[in-house]
């Protein structure tokens, strides 16, 4: 009975703390009669304003301000090119972090294991865990959180983000180091993994629900912390059994039977997932490094999210910031050694959909309007029009003769017939305007790189606009 009223209590509070109030309106700030007819004047009567109203009324922007004199610019050849595998799907879900991970360690073990073309790690088991692991994140914060006031920033946005189906590279190594890994035959896809809107909306929901009642239950004199551990447990219970419903329960033993490139069987043995992945996928992931190009902040510095991570008991999203000019040669340096990279970017501007092209000439938005669209990439992140949305494998770059990069190529999770054969081209340009965030593995950073690792990061809050999760 305390804990309902205590609930009721809270949720008084969330209703009455309301919206901060608005500013004082200033005189001559709306729109009058006499600016209206100046915003008339601006647009024509003549035959030409009439014939491009009638077609863009009609049909989208893009259709219409399609480059042709850019078309010829597409190209598939590249002088370095990390050899691909079958491209991935994602379905309908956010999990673009996850396969982009996994799609760097299962390149590696299909060419060191000799394993078939198509082989891949179970997406599903690893998300599993990665709701059950930010449920934890979320339901813990609740209990850590619980002295602040309801209308607390940091208590606002956990409220506001409790789960989902996004994240970045941490929380793929997190969750590997913790869980291991199992092949995609041993725990295959269900429609909830393929279509996570609807299960991460009520994960979402009974959340909330248990964050409400754990802030009630820590504010109660007296109360015990292993009261309040116990009973964070049992809701995970739930959330547990709500997530084996929809996706099925993560085996903690299986038996596998390895094949070799020609679909031969070679090998029938039982594992673990942490076996299996020590066997075939172990990797030092202390060893990897994650580099971002932010023009809004200071270059050299090491900057940490707040929660920005996937396990509690993990590591906070750590990256150094660097210019443009810093990061492509380490790209460079990996694929020419045949490594993919973790790669994220802001993958829908200028986007060549049919193609899968991206180039910033793609579409003359400008002759199209009349107007002009000027802003810089610090300008475009400052103001929330550009940042990182979507991860994918970066696998190839185009060098002139003096090994400058033309192009780019990634490998996306969005199906094999999706843009080139599955994958992604882009042009320097467009990767210097709208690349974010790479990971690279240590041995291809200089000296002076790896060691601005070592200083201690300035640490920024979950809600700024560039550290949304990747989708």
């Amino acid at each position: 009975m305390k804990i309902h009223n205590t609930l009721a209590l809270t949720l008084a509070a969330l209703m009455a703390c309301g919206g901060a109030m608005a500013q004082k309106q200033q005189p001559g700030g709306g729109i009058s009669s006499d600016m209206l007819g100046q915003m008339r004047q601006g647009f024509g009567t003549s035959a030409s304003d009439k014939a491009l109203r009638n077609v863009l009324v009609a049909n989208a922007p893009a259709k219409l301000a399609m480059n042709y004199e850019n078309a010829t610019r597409f190209d598939s050849h590249f002088s370095n090119r990390v050899e691909s595998r079958a491209v991935t799907d994602q379905k309908s879900s956010g999990r673009c972090w996850m396969f982009t991970g996994m799609n760097v360690l299962r390149n590696q073990a299909i060419r060191h294991h000799h394993l078939p073309a198509d082989f891949q790690f179970s997406q599903s088991y690893l998300f599993f865990y990665d709701q059950l692991e930010k449920s934890n994140l979320f339901l813990q914060a609740m209990i850590d959180t619980y002295k602040q006031p309801i209308d607390d920033q940091e208590v606002q946005w956990l409220f506001k983000n409790p789960i989902g189906d996004g994240g970045q590279f941490t929380g793929v190594a997190n969750l590997i180091e913790k869980y291991g890994l199992v092949p995609a035959d041993v725990m295959p896809e269900t429609y909830n993994t393929n279509n996570t809107s609807g299960i991460s909306n009520l994960l979402a929901l009974k959340l909330r629900e248990f964050g409400l009642e754990l802030r009630g239950m820590a504010a109660q004199k007296g109360m015990a912390a292993t009261r309040l551990q116990q009973r964070k447990t049992e809701m995970l219970g739930t959330i547990y059994r709500m997530l084996a419903l929809t996706m099925g329960e993560p085996p903690q033993q299986f038996t596998w039977q390895q094949k070799n490139a020609k679909g031969e069987i070679v090998a029938t043995d039982t594992y673990t997932p942490m076996e299996f992945y020590e066997k075939f996928a172990k990797t030092d992931f202390s060893k990897y490094y994650m580099v971002m190009n932010d023009p809004t902040r200071e270059y050299y510095k090491v900057y940490e999210i707040q929660y920005d991570r996937h396990v509690y008991d993990g590591q906070n999203w750590r990256y150094l910031n660097l210019p443009m000019e810093d990061i492509a040669p380490m790209c460079i340096a990996s694929i020419k050694d045949s490594t993919m990279m973790y790669f994220s970017c802001d993958v829908g501007k200028f986007l060549d959909r049919d193609k899968g092209f991206m180039d910033v000439n793609n579409y003359d938005y400008e002759s199209l309007f009349g107007t002009t669209f000027g802003m810089d990439k610090r300008q475009r992140v400052a103001t929330y029009a550009s940042g990182s949305s979507h991860a994918m494998t970066l696998c190839a770059v185009d060098l002139d003769k003096d090994g400058k990069p033309l192009k780019w190529m990634v490998e996306n999770s969005w199906g094999p017939n999706y843009g080139w054969q599955g994958n992604l081209i882009m042009t320097n340009d467009w990767f210097n305007e709208y690349m974010f965030r790479v990971v690279l593995e240590e041995k291809y950073m200089p000296a002076r790189i790896r060691a601005m690792f070592d200083q201690k990061p300035v640490m920024l809050p979950a809600w700024d606009p560039m550290f949304a999760p990747e989708e």
